[in-house]
């Protein structure tokens, strides 16, 4: 089978070596650059952990693959109490707590059949077992508002394990790592397309320095995908909410929260996250 991971690496005495790698993933294109003196081949083996990685997380957590843990987790947890992997275990403690952080506004049961504000209510997590159950029937868990986040909090570590400080990974232009810093920058430059810079939007381009992009929302009026809970209607309008955060994770969910927030809520979501930067796109 054709390797899927695409790249190409340059040199130079000045700055050492650059590599740009990308590969499908997620349900988008991830795009990878790194930085560093330790030649191609030392980075493609960091670029081929981290596909590794993302390849084992959908297989642990994508919900629309009906062969992944999660999948098997949503048909029958509300039979009995079902065992979970650990680190799944834990990237559904957090995003079950996030509901009352966000105060409703991040819901991983809005997919639910017959959701209500109370659906998330019937999740049964038992940490010493480490189970599962769902206290009825038709209650289903999608983590996609959370995953891309945690992926880019896990290629952070794996860097870090293979002593790569500057580092840029993009996830299909919505979840954005920052490691360090470009070869000729104080950081790594991203902004927001043409269509931002034809707006006239007042932050077009960011300076990111070991930190993390993350946006959410409809980039054009035909594209509604995020669910309010509060009203279980699809959001609609050409709008985007981006935030910059230390942590991918948190970034995902208080960008997806925001996209739904009302002005109160909006207030809460800032105490209790506190991002860097919050741009209405």
């Amino acid at each position: 089978m054709q390797n899927v991971i695409q790249h190409l690496y340059k040199f130079s005495s000045a700055h050492g070596g650059l590599l740009y790698a990308w590969f499908p993933s997620m349900h988008t294109r991830v795009d990878i650059v790194l930085c560093g003196r330790q030649g191609e081949e030392a980075l493609m083996l960091v670029v081929n952990a981290v596909h590794e990685m993302l390849c084992r997380l959908e297989k642990m957590a994508n919900y629309y693959d009906v062969d992944s843990e999660l999948a098997r987790l949503n048909r029958t947890a509300a039979t009995c109490p079902q065992p979970v992997s650990r680190e799944l275990y834990d990237m559904l403690t957090f995003c079950v707590d996030c509901y009352t952080r966000t105060d409703g506004c991040f819901d991983v049961t809005i997919h639910s059949a017959h959701h209500t504000s109370d659906t998330i209510r019937s999740i049964q997590l038992s940490p010493q077992e480490r189970t599962l159950f769902f206290l009825q029937s038709g209650i289903t868990i999608n983590l996609s508002g959370f995953l891309k986040g945690y992926a880019l909090e896990k290629t952070r570590h794996l860097l870090q394990r293979y002593e790569v400080g500057d580092a840029l990974i993009n996830m299909g232009n919505s979840s954005v790592l920052a490691l360090g810093h470009h070869p000729m920058a104080d950081g790594w430059k991203v902004d927001f397309g043409q269509a931002a810079a034809s707006q006239q939007k007042e932050h077009p381009e960011l300076l990111l320095h070991d930190e993390c992009l993350t946006t959410s929302g409809n980039d054009s009026h035909e594209r509604k995908h995020i669910i309010n809970p509060q009203n279980g209607k699809l959001v609609e309008g050409k709008r985007e909410v981006a935030v910059v955060t230390a942590d991918g994770a948190v970034g995902e969910v208080l960008s997806t929260s925001l996209f739904i927030a009302d002005a109160r809520q909006r207030s809460l979501l800032e105490a209790e996250f506190h991002p860097r930067l919050i741009l209405a796109l």
